[in-house]
């Protein structure tokens, strides 16, 4: 893995402040606190006010404090561009502010809702009133959700490539099945956090507007301190229903080895992918077929895959002598030879012509025999022959 990226699923949602009528419009250099009609607020932030934004709470503090704007503090000397991007470490979406109006516009970013509270009066001077609480559109919580054709951009810009595989629907069809990695949240923000990553898959290449373009694969991918994965602790992911661009590729079972999937920080921002695989096939046609010594007949197909289609088994008649002789070396089950039992002894040796049991020495003795008996007949036969015709020879 690279470096952080926070946005995950879905749309985002947005709350709007419209700036009340104050000097001159807020910009990011606009002050936390300050004498009016400077550049600050009308109402200053003080030390010790508070803001929490989701379920992180950050606090105020006077200018100089050994604490600064480091973690949770903000300086009250600091600027509103300070505060914003404190809350954009939160949402992973920047807020905005309209160069006309200094209108202000909070994102709850797209891994969960926005929710932010302050009991100081500076808040208001913001435009807001507290408490302001944004369901984040479409999607749900982090592990879960979709990414639109309207957040391609941002997605594409915060999240890193997983690479590509092509997999093969039932009917062995290619499909070529994008990943990329977002991270939906991150240790760096505090107690309560932990770098959390999720896979997601690109279901449409065509997507625009409010049509899903990506699809989170549904699994939590935490990592802990030391960039190894913590959870899941098995070694299959199941992703259920991928369907990419109208092609069903069903559910998905992700294996990851042990030690195959880790976190590292890379400053080039992209994930090192060493190997990525799948052990779906293209659509073949049946070449050949034969038969293993287990009696299995096996279809060798034009994709390379070999494939059990049928098996071969032994059976034994109680009366063996009385089959039917067939032509092409096969035998018929008549009355007296009864049916077949299966589970007869022997073996089955593929690709092998069966050997004859014949006793060749007898076969040639009686060869023998048969071929003088034979020439004996002939000879009895020739010399009958002339007699008869010397008997008749007398007779004229």
């Amino acid at each position: 893995m690279s470096k952080p990226v926070t946005i995950a699923p879905s749309r985002l949602a947005v709350a709007t402040a419209w700036r009340p009528a104050t000097p001159a419009p807020i910009t990011a250099s606009t002050a936390l606190s300050g004498t009016s009609p400077s550049n600050s607020l009308p109402t200053s932030f003080a030390a010790g006010n508070t803001i929490t934004i989701d379920t992180t709470t950050f606090t105020f503090v006077n200018t100089g404090s050994p604490a600064g704007t480091t973690g949770s503090n903000i300086d009250i000397s600091d600027t509103v561009g300070t505060l914003l991007s404190k809350i954009q470490a939160i949402t992973g979406v920047a807020p905005t502010i309209n160069a006309s109006t200094g209108a202000i516009t909070l994102h709850t970013g797209t891994a969960a809702d926005l929710s932010i509270t302050s009991a100081s009066a500076a808040f208001s001077a913001l435009g807001f009133s507290s408490p302001v609480n944004v369901a984040r559109g479409g999607g749900g919580t982090a592990g879960t959700g979709v990414v639109t054709g309207n957040d391609l951009s941002n997605f594409t810009n915060e999240s890193i490539s997983g690479g590509a595989v092509t997999a093969y629907n039932a009917a062995g069809t290619p499909v070529n099945l994008q990943l990329r990695w977002a991270k939906t949240d991150s240790a760096s923000l505090g107690t309560g956090h932990q770098d959390v990553w999720n896979l997601f898959y690109q279901t449409s290449t065509t997507a625009t507007g409010s049509q899903v373009a990506w699809v989170n694969s549904g699994t939590n991918f935490i990592f802990s301190a030391n960039g190894s994965l913590a959870s899941p602790t098995g070694s299959a992911v199941s992703i259920p229903g991928v369907v990419v661009d109208g092609q069903s590729l069903g559910a998905l079972s992700v294996n990851i080895s042990s030690g195959g999937l880790t976190q590292f920080a890379s400053s080039g921002g992209a994930a090192t992918i060493n190997t990525i695989s799948q052990n779906g096939f293209a659509a073949g046609q049946l070449q050949s077929v034969a038969i293993n010594n287990s009696g299995l007949v096996v279809g060798t197909f034009s994709n390379g895959q070999n494939i059990n289609l049928a098996s071969v088994t032994l059976s034994h008649f109680n009366g063996t002598n009385y089959l039917k002789a067939l032509d092409g070396g096969a035998y018929e089950v008549t009355d007296l030879s009864g049916p077949a039992i299966i589970g007869a002894s022997g073996k089955i040796s593929g690709s092998s012509l069966e050997g004859s049991n014949t006793d060749i020495a007898d076969e040639f003795t009686k060869l023998i025999v048969t071929q003088q008996a034979y020439s004996a007949n002939t000879k009895v036969i020739t010399t009958a022959n002339s007699m008869v015709q010397d008997l008749l020879n007398v007779l004229r």
